[in-house]
């Protein structure tokens, strides 16, 4: 069996091992184009219309392991499924919680029915709390 003899590199700056410019040998050939520098635009998360028009805003328990979730329904036909989920968005970032919108229903995670109400009100809905 051969002794294998350990190579040490110096780091200390006295011995130039590595040349002055270590990567001089490399070379962008056939590398694909950088990409642009353009900004994509980011997504409008506002609702595009001002319907007017009763919402139900109602707080459910039942069937849900026990979980509190705030639910939105009864939009008018002429709010678009497009203007749904924006406003689904806007009503998670602003009440700060999870949520989902499922067929025309807007489901959010937890108790927050009187923040959505408030809310809706500003966005020219007639939000009323039904249920119980």
């Amino acid at each position: 069996m051969s002794r294998r003899t350990k190579r040490k590199i110096v780091s200390d700056g006295a011995a130039d091992v590595f040349g002055t410019r270590p990567f001089e040998d490399l070379h962008s050939d056939g590398l694909p184009a950088a990409p642009s520098a353009v900004s994509t635009p980011r997504a409008n998360t506002e609702p595009q219309s001002q319907p007017s028009g009763r919402v139900e805003v109602r707080r459910e328990k039942a069937g849900r392991a026990g979980k509190t979730v705030t639910t939105v329904r009864e939009f008018s036909s002429e709010v678009s499924v497009n203007d749904l989920e924006a406003l689904t968005v806007y009503l998670k970032k602003t009440c700060a919680c999870g949520g989902t919108l499922k067929g025309r229903a807007i489901e959010l995670q937890g108790e927050v029915c009187e923040r959505v109400i408030k809310e809706l009100n500003k966005r020219g809905y007639h939000a009323i709390r039904a249920g119980g």
